[in-house]
């Protein structure tokens, strides 16, 4: 059976650039607190945005969705799901609640993974809250479309004991003051990846432990910037550092190195995505004018109007949607896509 073991996280023998990384999020987390005392109703209003785009997105990297109206009212107005799908993503709504208003209470004992596993599966036939009666098995898709197995996790005849092993060699680690708990955090989620020990929902509930252990840690920008969001916008780095990391894992011959600067990397971009918000405050003096087109022509992926809006939040859509339209006009961006689809891009 694999052999959990994080000690190597004691020896600070890590790659730079995962050390610059670390870096910068505590600097940003330590703004981050100063900026909470003054601006409580804006990260009230983020933490709304969020919540939606984490239910939305979660899903869709896993093929699960729905339409953007369906999605907030799902989310915003507990809608009774009207299908599978919706059923899925109901019950990730409820287990995201969980996790934000009980994360203190919640840790990473067997029980509460179950629970959190139960109550995502809530709204669908299939049993939640068990671990796998069958094998199964990680497959990827070719060039070609051709399926194939990418990796065959831990037997469903060893999964329980695997897991409590994983457990055990977490909360052990965590115990250390010589272990950074932000760098422990993606070696534990890569290891409960590797085991699979669902039938179905390993990824999702990846993604929900991954902000438990954020937030108990202090790390909680995934609770105003969508993590979830982040990890699907990349989800190809996502995928490949997935693989890269999982490679003679069964063997104890895996290189953690990958995953972990993936997965830091993006609550990075969390960080980032956050102060950008603040920043476009700080700068009221500047016109919204300025500010909408200074937002349109710095973002590297075509952004829409509802993006636009929920990063300047003083800023009515009304007025974004003119200045967009002045800017297709002027030819400083091409529009892409039509009606709730349409984003735009600079030229």
């Amino acid at each position: 059976m694999r052999q959990f073991d994080y000690s190597f996280l004691e020896n600070g023998l890590l790659p730079a650039g995962l050390i610059n990384v670390v870096s910068g999020i505590e600097k940003l987390k330590e703004r981050e607190k100063f900026l909470k005392n003054d601006y409580q109703d804006v990260f009230t209003h983020l933490e709304g945005i969020a919540k939606v785009q984490s239910v939305q997105a979660s899903n869709a990297i896993e093929g699960i969705v729905t339409s953007e109206q369906r999605i907030n009212e799902i989310v915003n107005q507990n809608s009774t799901p009207l299908n599978h799908s919706e059923a899925e993503i109901a019950g990730y709504r409820d287990a995201l609640s969980l996790i934000h208003e009980d994360f203190a209470a919640l840790d990473i004992h067997e029980t509460d993974i179950l629970r959190l596993h139960e109550v995502m599966f809530s709204y669908v036939p299939q049993p939640g809250g068990v671990y796998k009666k069958s094998d199964n098995v990680i497959l990827e898709i070719d060039a070609a479309g051709t399926r194939r197995i990418r990796f065959s996790p831990t037997p469903a005849s060893e999964t329980a004991a695997a897991m409590q092993q994983l457990i055990l060699a977490y909360m052990e680690a965590r115990s250390s003051y010589n272990v950074n708990q932000l760098l422990l955090i993606p070696c534990f989620i890569l290891d409960f990846l590797c085991i699979h020990p669902f039938t179905d929902g390993n990824g999702r509930i990846s993604r929900l432990l991954s902000l438990l252990l954020l937030y108990k840690n202090g790390f909680d920008a995934g609770q105003y910037i969508s993590f979830e969001e982040q990890i699907n916008l990349g989800k190809g780095d996502y995928y490949e550092a997935l693989k890269q990391s999982s490679e003679d894992w069964h063997e104890n011959k895996n290189n953690y190195f990958p995953f972990m600067e993936n997965f830091l990397t993006t609550l990075y971009y969390c960080y980032k995505e956050l102060d950008k918000r603040f920043a476009s405050i700080n700068a009221k003096k500047v016109t919204k004018q300025a500010r909408i087109e200074a937002t349109v022509l710095n973002s590297l992926l075509p952004i829409s109007k509802q993006e636009i809006c929920n990063i300047l939040l003083d800023v009515s859509p009304t007025t974004v949607e003119m200045v967009l339209g002045q800017m297709v006009k002027k030819q400083l961006v091409d529009k892409v896509g039509t009606g709730r689809k349409t984003k735009y891009l600079k030229r």
